[in-house]
């Protein structure tokens, strides 16, 4: 395969690469192609295919991460491949290219100019993702126990992250004062009354309970987590994987394990089941011996809501971003939450 020309690369549109994908003619001969679905997230394009799915990241330039360079998007593929087999060791089958061959031709797999790198995964079956199951009534008990099974293997297997319990409180901190600040941005235009109080509330509590977060860190408990874990990121195989780590920044992804699952929690209650989460934290302390203060995890709840209001809120930063209400919408349903 040709080392890539910047010039060749740069001459190859964006649109170019998003046809390419969507065209039966751009996949290898291995792969069944009888249809092309096309789904986009906040930073990805992903095509399916009859038996696999193609993640192609976006050109993405923010304060926080920039996927800008082409080798920029390639180390974010190879990382999100290295963390997301961690906990769908089958499902993440290879980073390939996108290459311009010898006719001019955009083909995946193919020999050529790579033009970009493209995330190889095996396709799920979207009835059996925990949300669409949640929202059919079709969640079972024992599927629910094979997931906390899984998620508790997982955090007991994870390595203690060496932070001292200052440095993870101090980190706490900075990520409320972070969201504070977000929320409040004026194109937002969000209530005072409705941000402040709550942020206030939360620091507060890390400053007079310090020793419920410094158990966490003496225990091992604070470890690289997953960082997205959501009921859409869930399959319900047997044995159950869970996909779409947060992989892009390492600091965002250390957690302590009561607080990854309290994301998932929320998330479950909110689709309406919220004895799912309450199913994984019983099966997680009785598996692991963990047992979780709930003024804890109260905090962590709190806490998750007001990180996914300021997410909601970020949309709004794209400026083609459609059904701008529903994401307002939405940051003010995850503060109502917070205060619950």
């Amino acid at each position: 395969m040709e080392a890539q020309d910047s010039t060749a690369v740069h001459q190859v549109s964006l649109q170019s690469k998003i046809r390419a994908l969507k065209d039966s003619d751009s996949y290898p001969d291995s792969v069944v192609v009888s249809e092309i679905r096309w789904k986009e997230t906040h930073m990805a394009w992903v095509a399916l295919t009859d038996h696999h799915a193609w993640k192609m990241k976006k050109p993405t330039r923010t304060r926080s991460l920039d996927f800008s360079t082409l080798e920029a998007r390639r180390e974010d593929c190879r990382q999100e491949l290295r963390l997301n087999r961690r906990l769908a060791p089958d499902v993440y089958l290879d980073v390939v290219p996108l290459a311009r061959n010898e006719n001019g031709d955009l083909r995946l797999e193919d020999e050529g100019t790579v033009v970009e790198w493209v995330v190889k995964m095996r396709r799920l079956a979207e009835d059996r993702m925990l949300d669409a199951r949640i929202r059919r009534g079709e969640t079972r008990r024992e599927e629910v126990d094979r997931l906390a099974e899984l998620l508790s293997g997982f955090y007991t297997g994870a390595e203690p992250e060496p932070v001292t319990p200052e440095a993870y409180r101090s980190k706490l901190r900075r990520s409320l004062e972070e969201c504070h600040d977000e929320l409040l941005r004026p194109v937002f235009a969000m209530e005072r009354d409705r941000v402040v109080p709550l942020i206030r509330k939360l620091l507060d509590f890390v400053q007079r309970k310090p020793e419920l977060f410094d158990h966490r860190v003496l225990a091992g408990r604070v470890v690289e987590a997953h960082g997205d874990l959501r009921p859409e990121h869930v399959c319900l195989e047997d044995p159950p994987v869970v996909i779409d780590c947060l992989e892009f920044d390492r600091s965002l992804r250390i957690l302590d394990a009561a607080s990854d699952l309290s994301f998932l929690a929320l998330e479950c209650e909110r689709l309406g089941s919220p004895w799912v989460g309450e199913r994984i934290f019983e099966q997680y302390e009785e598996r692991t011996g963990d047992r979780i203060p709930g003024s804890l995890l109260a905090f962590y709840r709190a806490q998750h809501c007001c990180l996914r209001a300021q997410v909601a809120l970020w949309h709004l930063d794209d400026e083609e971003a459609e059904d701008r209400e529903h994401w307002r919408t939405r940051a003010e349903e995850y503060l109502e939450a917070a205060h619950g």
